[in-house]
């Protein structure tokens, strides 16, 4: 018999979580989406489980997990944390409320997520937290974001070594600009791909396959702790 195979995945309502929604559906996985909204993607041929919540809630995330998850099949076998927003901070501008919600969001959400998912993941499990070059590098007017993306490459780091004895990998992605329609709509996309070396911005398509690649096992069953750059040359490490 074989096994449902399952992937957690937050910010699947647009994107590049919908996109690493999709792309575990396209290899035949059943997709818990998580969103402050219902997801819906055509073609998912009842493999998709949708479910709105706040990933800053961590009750409120464990109790989707005990109600939606046997309707997935009982176990998660891969985590992609993609929930995130990217509001513009500076010293001038930042304030207590917009620190608190974008670290809410980017880091509290992925400590919920991965304590909430825990519980049900099997040996040979893995997560994959999405970071950002800006966790590397100083992007101008990405104060609080920056910071709170740097903050996911370190929790990246601790989680791996936490997990590893219960054989658990946990790996991050840093990807510089996408093709999102969060993105698209600062109005800087053509500069961006006018700066990147490969002379381009990233689909977000490109992005959820490494999200799986990172996830599903084979050339990656190894690899725990890291974190990739995926920028088209504009960050090197």
């Amino acid at each position: 018999m074989t096994t449902t195979r399952v992937a957690l995945v937050t910010g699947a309502g647009s994107g590049m979580g919908r996109s690493t929604a999709e792309c575990f559906l396209v290899h035949g996985w059943t997709v818990l989406a998580l969103d402050s909204m219902p997801v819906e993607i055509d073609g998912a041929d009842g493999r998709l489980v949708p479910a709105a919540v706040d990933v800053r809630d961590r009750d409120a995330v464990e109790s989707v997990l005990s109600v939606r998850l046997p309707d997935a099949g009982g176990s998660i076998h891969a985590v992609a944390n993609a929930a995130g927003i990217y509001p513009p901070s500076t010293l001038e501008t930042v304030t207590i409320e917009l620190f608190h919600r974008v670290f809410d969001v980017n880091v509290l959400g992925v400590i919920n997520v991965m304590a909430a998912a825990v519980p049900y993941m099997p040996e040979g499990s893995a997560i994959v937290n999405f970071a950002s070059v800006d966790g590397f590098t100083v992007s101008p007017g990405q104060l609080v974001y920056g910071a709170s993306k740097a903050a996911v490459i370190m929790i990246t780091k601790a989680t791996a070594l936490e997990l590893a004895p219960r054989r658990i990998r946990v790996n991050a992605i840093a990807p510089g600009w996408v093709d999102t329609p969060g993105n698209a709509a600062t109005g800087r996309m053509q500069a961006a791909a006018a700066s990147v070396p490969l002379g381009r911005v990233a689909r977000p398509s490109e992005i959820a396959e490494w999200a799986w690649l990172l996830t599903g096992g084979g050339a990656a069953a190894f690899m725990t702790g890291e974190t990739v750059t995926l920028s088209g040359g504009a960050v090197i490490r």
